[in-house]
Protein backbone atom coordinates (compact mmCIF):
# COMPACT_ATOMS: atom_id res chain seq x y z
CA UNK A 1 0.00 0.00 0.00
CA UNK A 2 1.15 3.55 -0.76
CA UNK A 3 0.46 6.74 1.17
CA UNK A 4 -3.09 8.10 0.83
CA UNK A 5 -3.43 11.75 -0.17
CA UNK A 6 -6.02 14.31 -1.21
CA UNK A 7 -5.59 17.66 -2.94
CA UNK A 8 -7.69 20.67 -2.03
CA UNK A 9 -7.75 24.44 -1.96
CA UNK A 10 -9.38 27.39 -0.23
CA UNK A 11 -9.67 30.34 -2.64
CA UNK A 12 -6.80 28.72 -4.60
CA UNK A 13 -4.45 28.50 -1.62
CA UNK A 14 -3.74 24.81 -2.23
CA UNK A 15 -2.79 21.93 0.03
CA UNK A 16 -1.90 18.25 0.05
CA UNK A 17 -3.97 16.47 2.72
CA UNK A 18 -2.40 13.38 4.33
CA UNK A 19 -4.84 11.30 6.41
CA UNK A 20 -2.80 9.88 9.29
CA UNK A 21 -5.20 9.15 12.15
CA UNK A 22 -2.72 6.97 14.04
CA UNK A 23 0.17 9.42 13.61
CA UNK A 24 2.49 6.92 11.91
CA UNK A 25 3.72 8.98 8.96
CA UNK A 26 7.22 10.38 9.29
CA UNK A 27 6.55 13.75 7.68
CA UNK A 28 10.09 14.98 7.18
CA UNK A 29 11.05 18.36 5.78
CA UNK A 30 12.33 16.64 2.62
CA UNK A 31 8.99 14.91 2.07
CA UNK A 32 7.05 18.13 2.54
CA UNK A 33 9.31 19.97 0.10
CA UNK A 34 8.94 17.21 -2.49
CA UNK A 35 5.17 16.95 -2.12
CA UNK A 36 4.75 20.71 -2.55
CA UNK A 37 7.14 20.99 -5.50
CA UNK A 38 5.07 21.73 -8.61
CA UNK A 39 7.44 19.80 -10.89
CA UNK A 40 8.68 16.79 -8.96
CA UNK A 41 5.71 16.42 -6.63
CA UNK A 42 1.99 17.09 -6.42
CA UNK A 43 2.42 20.84 -6.01
CA UNK A 44 0.94 22.83 -3.12
CA UNK A 45 1.42 25.78 -0.80
CA UNK A 46 1.49 23.43 2.17
CA UNK A 47 0.70 20.03 3.66
CA UNK A 48 -2.14 19.25 6.09
CA UNK A 49 -1.58 16.05 8.07
CA UNK A 50 -4.78 14.73 9.69
CA UNK A 51 -3.98 13.31 13.13
CA UNK A 52 -6.26 12.06 15.92
CA UNK A 53 -4.75 12.61 19.39
CA UNK A 54 -5.61 10.26 22.24
CA UNK A 55 -7.88 12.98 23.56
CA UNK A 56 -9.30 16.11 21.96
CA UNK A 57 -10.40 17.06 18.46
CA UNK A 58 -8.78 16.14 15.15
CA UNK A 59 -5.44 17.94 14.90
CA UNK A 60 -4.23 19.88 11.84
CA UNK A 61 -0.46 19.34 11.57
CA UNK A 62 0.31 22.10 9.06
CA UNK A 63 3.62 22.51 7.21
CA UNK A 64 4.61 25.23 4.76
CA UNK A 65 5.97 24.32 1.34
CA UNK A 66 9.54 24.72 2.62
CA UNK A 67 8.89 22.13 5.34
CA UNK A 68 8.63 24.60 8.20
CA UNK A 69 6.05 24.02 10.92
CA UNK A 70 3.34 26.68 11.16
CA UNK A 71 0.95 27.65 13.95
CA UNK A 72 -2.25 28.27 11.97
CA UNK A 73 -3.66 28.56 8.46
CA UNK A 74 -7.15 29.97 7.85
CA UNK A 75 -7.56 28.53 4.35
CA UNK A 76 -5.97 25.25 5.41
CA UNK A 77 -8.29 24.75 8.36
CA UNK A 78 -11.31 25.15 6.05
CA UNK A 79 -9.95 22.48 3.69
CA UNK A 80 -9.14 20.33 6.73
CA UNK A 81 -12.73 20.71 7.97
CA UNK A 82 -14.11 19.85 4.55
CA UNK A 83 -12.04 16.65 4.52
CA UNK A 84 -13.29 15.62 7.99
CA UNK A 85 -16.90 16.04 6.86
CA UNK A 86 -16.49 14.23 3.53
CA UNK A 87 -14.59 11.39 5.20
CA UNK A 88 -17.46 10.93 7.65
CA UNK A 89 -15.25 11.72 10.63
CA UNK A 90 -17.46 14.59 11.81
CA UNK A 91 -21.01 15.64 10.89
CA UNK A 92 -21.81 18.72 8.85
CA UNK A 93 -22.28 21.62 11.22
CA UNK A 94 -20.21 22.86 14.15
CA UNK A 95 -17.13 21.12 15.57
CA UNK A 96 -13.60 21.82 16.83
CA UNK A 97 -10.21 21.41 15.15
CA UNK A 98 -6.92 21.41 17.02
CA UNK A 99 -4.07 23.61 15.75
CA UNK A 100 -0.73 24.78 17.15
CA UNK A 101 -2.44 28.13 17.79
CA UNK A 102 -5.09 26.41 19.91
CA UNK A 103 -8.48 24.87 19.23
CA UNK A 104 -10.57 26.45 16.51
CA UNK A 105 -14.35 26.23 16.29
CA UNK A 106 -15.59 25.70 12.73
CA UNK A 107 -18.96 25.47 11.01
CA UNK A 108 -19.12 23.39 7.84
CA UNK A 109 -22.08 24.66 5.82
CA UNK A 110 -24.21 22.64 3.41
CA UNK A 111 -23.07 24.80 0.46
CA UNK A 112 -19.42 23.75 0.92
CA UNK A 113 -18.27 26.94 2.59
CA UNK A 114 -16.73 26.86 6.05
CA UNK A 115 -16.72 29.47 8.81
CA UNK A 116 -13.75 29.42 11.18
CA UNK A 117 -13.46 31.09 14.57
CA UNK A 118 -9.94 32.43 14.13
CA UNK A 119 -9.45 33.65 17.67
CA UNK A 120 -8.48 37.22 18.47
CA UNK A 121 -6.67 39.41 15.94
CA UNK A 122 -4.30 41.48 18.07
CA UNK A 123 -2.76 44.63 16.63
CA UNK A 124 0.57 44.89 18.43
CA UNK A 125 2.16 47.97 16.89
CA UNK A 126 3.38 49.59 13.68
CA UNK A 127 6.20 48.47 11.44
CA UNK A 128 7.40 48.80 7.85
CA UNK A 129 7.77 46.48 4.87
CA UNK A 130 9.82 47.22 1.78
CA UNK A 131 9.33 46.13 -1.84
CA UNK A 132 11.98 47.00 -4.43
CA UNK A 133 13.18 49.89 -2.29
CA UNK A 134 9.71 51.30 -1.63
CA UNK A 135 8.58 51.46 2.01
CA UNK A 136 5.07 50.52 3.16
CA UNK A 137 3.90 51.30 6.68
CA UNK A 138 1.57 48.80 8.29
CA UNK A 139 0.41 47.23 11.52
CA UNK A 140 1.77 44.09 13.11
CA UNK A 141 -1.15 41.73 13.73
CA UNK A 142 -1.06 38.46 15.66
CA UNK A 143 -3.65 35.96 14.35
CA UNK A 144 -1.98 32.99 15.98
CA UNK A 145 0.84 33.60 13.48
CA UNK A 146 2.65 36.87 12.67
CA UNK A 147 1.45 39.35 10.04
CA UNK A 148 2.35 42.80 8.81
CA UNK A 149 -0.67 44.29 7.06
CA UNK A 150 -0.01 47.44 5.01
CA UNK A 151 -2.99 49.47 3.80
CA UNK A 152 -1.77 51.47 0.82
CA UNK A 153 -2.98 53.68 -2.01
CA UNK A 154 -0.50 51.96 -4.35
CA UNK A 155 -2.51 49.49 -6.48
CA UNK A 156 -1.57 46.08 -5.16
CA UNK A 157 -1.74 44.67 -8.70
CA UNK A 158 1.37 46.71 -9.54
CA UNK A 159 3.59 45.24 -6.80
CA UNK A 160 6.38 42.78 -7.54
CA UNK A 161 6.12 40.13 -4.84
CA UNK A 162 8.43 37.55 -6.41
CA UNK A 163 10.87 38.14 -3.55
CA UNK A 164 10.02 38.32 0.13
CA UNK A 165 9.33 41.90 1.26
CA UNK A 166 11.85 43.35 3.66
CA UNK A 167 10.84 43.55 7.31
CA UNK A 168 12.32 44.41 10.71
CA UNK A 169 13.74 41.18 12.20
CA UNK A 170 13.68 42.74 15.65
CA UNK A 171 9.87 42.93 15.39
CA UNK A 172 9.45 39.62 13.56
CA UNK A 173 12.30 37.32 14.62
CA UNK A 174 10.60 34.22 13.18
CA UNK A 175 9.66 35.85 9.89
CA UNK A 176 6.32 37.34 8.89
CA UNK A 177 3.46 37.12 6.42
CA UNK A 178 3.14 40.47 4.66
CA UNK A 179 -0.17 41.76 3.26
CA UNK A 180 -0.65 44.74 0.96
CA UNK A 181 -4.20 46.07 1.06
CA UNK A 182 -6.27 48.47 -1.05
CA UNK A 183 -9.57 49.87 0.23
CA UNK A 184 -12.17 49.48 -2.53
CA UNK A 185 -15.04 50.95 -0.56
CA UNK A 186 -16.72 50.74 2.82
CA UNK A 187 -16.24 47.14 3.95
CA UNK A 188 -14.53 46.04 0.74
CA UNK A 189 -10.79 45.36 0.48
CA UNK A 190 -8.35 43.91 -2.05
CA UNK A 191 -5.23 42.10 -0.88
CA UNK A 192 -2.06 40.44 -2.08
CA UNK A 193 0.16 38.48 0.29
CA UNK A 194 3.65 37.06 0.54
CA UNK A 195 3.68 34.17 3.02
CA UNK A 196 6.80 33.26 4.95
CA UNK A 197 8.21 29.94 3.83
CA UNK A 198 6.03 29.85 0.69
CA UNK A 199 6.16 33.03 -1.39
CA UNK A 200 3.22 34.87 -2.88
CA UNK A 201 0.07 32.81 -2.59
CA UNK A 202 -3.30 33.32 -4.20
CA UNK A 203 -4.93 33.62 -0.79
CA UNK A 204 -4.11 33.61 2.93
CA UNK A 205 -6.90 33.13 5.45
CA UNK A 206 -5.11 34.50 8.48
CA UNK A 207 -3.81 37.27 6.21
CA UNK A 208 -7.33 38.41 5.33
CA UNK A 209 -8.17 38.61 9.04
CA UNK A 210 -4.99 40.63 9.64
CA UNK A 211 -5.86 42.91 6.72
CA UNK A 212 -9.33 43.66 8.07
CA UNK A 213 -8.02 44.15 11.62
CA UNK A 214 -5.34 46.56 10.38
CA UNK A 215 -7.82 48.49 8.24
CA UNK A 216 -10.22 48.83 11.17
CA UNK A 217 -7.41 49.85 13.52
CA UNK A 218 -6.23 52.50 11.08
CA UNK A 219 -9.72 54.02 10.97
CA UNK A 220 -10.10 54.01 14.75
CA UNK A 221 -12.46 51.03 14.89
CA UNK A 222 -12.13 47.96 17.09
CA UNK A 223 -14.81 45.83 15.43
CA UNK A 224 -16.32 45.52 11.98
CA UNK A 225 -16.57 43.33 8.91
CA UNK A 226 -15.37 43.32 5.31
CA UNK A 227 -15.09 41.24 2.19
CA UNK A 228 -11.55 40.71 0.98
CA UNK A 229 -10.79 40.08 -2.69
CA UNK A 230 -7.70 37.92 -3.16
CA UNK A 231 -6.20 36.48 -6.33
CA UNK A 232 -8.09 33.23 -5.77
CA UNK A 233 -11.54 34.59 -4.93
CA UNK A 234 -13.28 36.35 -2.08
CA UNK A 235 -13.44 35.82 1.68
CA UNK A 236 -15.60 37.36 4.39
CA UNK A 237 -14.17 38.47 7.73
CA UNK A 238 -15.87 39.66 10.90
CA UNK A 239 -13.67 41.17 13.63
CA UNK A 240 -15.16 41.30 17.12
CA UNK A 241 -13.73 42.35 20.49
CA UNK A 242 -12.48 38.91 21.51
CA UNK A 243 -12.35 36.96 18.26
CA UNK A 244 -12.65 37.05 14.48
CA UNK A 245 -14.38 34.76 12.01
CA UNK A 246 -13.43 33.85 8.46
CA UNK A 247 -15.86 32.42 5.91
CA UNK A 248 -15.02 31.08 2.48
CA UNK A 249 -15.08 28.07 0.16
CA UNK A 250 -13.20 24.82 0.67
CA UNK A 251 -12.71 22.45 -2.27
CA UNK A 252 -11.43 18.87 -2.44
CA UNK A 253 -10.58 18.08 -6.05
CA UNK A 254 -8.54 14.88 -6.15
CA UNK A 255 -7.49 11.87 -4.14
CA UNK A 256 -5.04 9.07 -4.73
CA UNK A 257 -2.04 7.15 -3.46
CA UNK A 258 1.59 8.18 -3.34
CA UNK A 259 4.01 5.53 -4.55
CA UNK A 260 5.60 3.92 -1.50
CA UNK A 261 9.04 3.69 -3.08
CA UNK A 262 8.92 7.43 -3.92
CA UNK A 263 7.94 8.24 -0.34
CA UNK A 264 10.65 5.98 1.08
CA UNK A 265 13.31 7.57 -1.11
CA UNK A 266 12.79 10.90 0.66
CA UNK A 267 14.26 11.03 4.15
Amino acid sequence: MGVEFLKGHGTENDFVVLPDPDGVLDLTEARVRALCDRRRGLGADGVLRVVRPDMGPWFMDYRNADGSIVEMCGNGVRVFARYLVEAGLVPTGEFEIGTRAGRRQVVAHEDGTVTVDMGPARVTGASTASVRGAAFTGFAVDVGNPHLACVTDTPVAELDLDDAPGHDPAVFPRGVNVEFVNVLGDGALRMRVHERGVGETRSCGTGTVAAVAAWLHGTGQRTGKATVDVLGGQLSVVVEEETATLTGPAVLLARGELDQSWWDSLT
